[in-house]
């Protein structure tokens, strides 16, 4: 309605100026004296008349003086002979310098185009109006068509292929077979081969399940169609299952193709939880997909692949052979790869010559492809605020901390007794890292707030580990409580810092317990959680052992919390001075470094040694 009125004003505007201007072609621009042929006859007898133009009947008269008149001859007859009938002498006649012109036809054009000019934008304005009403009615037939974003047919847009994506090796070489697939069907055919139909994308959020699938359609150069999950779904009943229709009878006009759902867990949960009956929008949605799956003949070239990152919450239907029967494990990248992902985020971008990639990649361990990109522009931005020409290492090792914790801090002043606090607090979590065994060494303490934390301690892993034993649970529970235990040390009082750490340490110890068996209740699991399926949230355990194994469930967990908080009180009690020098240090410097905090360990444990040896 709001264009309507608008289009409606701009005609009217479009018509006064077309009529200001008529105004002022067909107006006089300024005001003439007019004669009659009588008193012309009178003034060419007086010799004042200079100059006579004839246009048709109109007479424009130029005194000597350069005043002018306007007259009008007579009709069907010479303005010579009329004057002469008038009794001006032929003498005189031939003083004045009479000229004929052509009427011209401007005027009379004009006039005509603009009383026609109204009743062709009326006309306009109708066609318009009538147009809009067409379209409306259009778009509300079209109301269950899919509108996916199309790739890999445009060259003009930028291009992903296999190089653009820096890991994932064994995914790559999976997807390979699909695209030599796209490309020479017959081949495959002709052996009586059915390539998957659906083809499954897992892994955790930003390793690049999309970015893999874009690479596939420009590998293969096929057309790519991609849509979101959630896009099927609408208000209104029916639209969903129509805009599965739609697109995959599109993918099938321009097959060979690729159809990529991603977020397919939108519309793929696990149907019959008994919430909004068995008809409600998403399972219809679902069941369309199904069918679709189904419905592709045996030499079709159409592939659909799909991304998530809950398979365990997807229908048994969807994963069945014959629909997404192939699944693609994408994990989070190693050392290698995360190198290879920065090279790649690195290209076109101003390095300098101290830039080590390899000890960023160390820096990094369970970054995701998304994160390090993250890493790579949080540099940039970093080092353009400092009016820098180029990104150096300490911009991308700054990088890795504000991707972790978030930015510094330095607003939120701490208190003296604060600060000494967080000092003594950071100073146990490293300490007790330090002295244990199966931990991973400290990188950077700090006490500069970050993010939600108050002060932070780094650790570096040596390597990386997809197995963790038991062992190694109980230290990182101990270096957890490390901060807890100095604080009780030091102040003899606890404070609300230690919270998260308690935190994580209690559902560490419990997992040990009732997921993991590493506890003297043996190798049992204890408890089945339930999700709240149309939301993915865990709301309730579902109890599969008595009152009494709970009891001794409690039990063994605070007995593994106390054993932990144990180890940890006994090296801060052992080396006490040099948790003391670590505070003091930290509270002077507010950050140390990992070269930094190791000569101080260093110099502490000769100290302590050389007193064993005088005793």
């Amino acid at each position: 309605m709001k264009n309507l009125i608008k289009n409606f004003l701009i005609i009217i505007a479009i018509f006064l100026t077309i009529s200001a201007v008529f105004t002022l072609l067909s107006g006089p621009l300024e005001e003439t004296k007019e004669i009659s042929l009588t008193q012309l006859a009178k003034e060419i007898n007086q010799g004042s008349i200079k100059e006579v133009i004839v246009v048709g009947d109109n007479l424009s008269i130029l005194y000597k003086d350069n005043s002018k008149a306007i007259s009008r001859k007579e009709k069907d007859l010479a303005l010579t002979q009329s004057l002469l009938n008038y009794g001006v002498p032929k003498e005189k006649i031939l003083q004045v310098d009479i000229r004929e012109k052509k009427e011209p036809e401007f005027g009379s054009w004009i006039l005509q185009l603009l009383i026609v000019i109204p009743f062709i934008f009326f006309i306009l304005f109708f066609w318009m109006i009538f147009r809009r009403a067409k379209t409306g009615a259009m778009e509300a037939l079209n109301f269950t068509k899919a509108r996916p974003r199309l790739f890999g047919v445009d060259t003009k847009k930028e291009k992903v292929t296999f190089d653009d994506v820096g890991n994932l090796k064994e995914a790559k070489e999976e997807l390979k077979e699909v695209v030599e697939f796209l490309k020479t069907p017959k081949k495959f055919l002709k052996m009586g081969a059915k390539i998957p139909r659906g083809i499954l994308l897992v892994g955790p959020p930003g390793t690049g399940k999309t970015l893999l699938a874009r690479a596939v359609a420009n590998e293969a150069k096929v057309p790519f169609f991609s849509i979101s999950g959630s896009e099927f779904i609408e208000l209104f009943v029916g639209v969903g299952a129509g805009r599965v229709r739609s697109l995959f009878n599109t993918a099938k006009k321009h097959q060979p193709s690729i159809v990529f759902i991603d977020e397919l867990d939108a519309i793929g949960r696990i149907r019959g939880a008994g919430i909004g009956g068995g008809h409600d929008e998403r399972e219809q949605t679902l069941n369309q997909i199904l069918v679709e799956l189904d419905g592709f003949e045996k030499d079709a070239t159409c592939i659909v692949m799909a991304a998530t990152n809950r398979p365990d919450i997807l229908d048994p239907a969807l994963l069945r052979p014959g629909r997404f029967d192939r699944r693609v494990i994408l994990d989070l990248p190693d050392i290698e790869g995360r190198e290879k992902i920065l090279k790649i985020h690195c290209k076109n971008k101003p390095l300098a010559s101290d830039v080590n990639l390899r000890e960023v990649a160390e820096r990094t361990p369970g970054f995701s492809g998304a994160d390090l990109a993250n890493v790579v522009n949080e540099a940039a931005i970093l080092a353009a605020r400092r009016n820098k020409d180029k990104i150096y290492q300490t911009e991308f090792l700054e990088s890795i901390e504000k991707v972790l914790l978030g930015p510094e801090r330095r607003s939120h002043i701490l208190s003296k007794k604060e600060k000494e606090i967080a000092a003594y607090h950071e100073a146990g979590h490293a300490l007790v890292s330090t002295m244990l065994p199966n931990t991973e060494p400290v990188r950077k303490i700090s006490i500069i707030a970050r993010g939600m934390a108050a002060g932070y301690t780094l650790k570096m892993p040596k390597e990386e580990r997809k197995l963790k034993t038991k062992s190694e649970f109980l230290s990182e529970m101990a270096v957890l409580l490390g901060g807890y235990v100095a604080e009780d040390i030091k102040f003899k009082e606890i404070t609300t810092g230690a919270s998260s750490d308690l935190e994580r340490a209690s559902e560490i110890a419990r997992k040990l317990v009732k997921e993991y068996g590493m506890s003297s209740l043996g190798p049992i699991s204890f408890g089945k959680k339930e999700e709240l399926i149309f939301l993915g949230k865990e709301i309730s355990e579902q109890r599969n052992y008595s009152e009494q194994v709970a009891l001794k469930i409690d039990q063994e967990v605070a007995k593994i919390i106390k054993g932990a908080e144990k180890r940890a009180r006994l090296i801060l009690t052992k080396h006490r001075r040099l948790l003391d020098k670590l505070a003091t240090t930290l509270i002077k410097k507010e950050t140390i470094e990992k070269e930094e905090f190791e000569k101080i360990v260093a110099s502490g444990k000769r100290k302590s040694k050389n007193k064993k040896g005088r005793k």
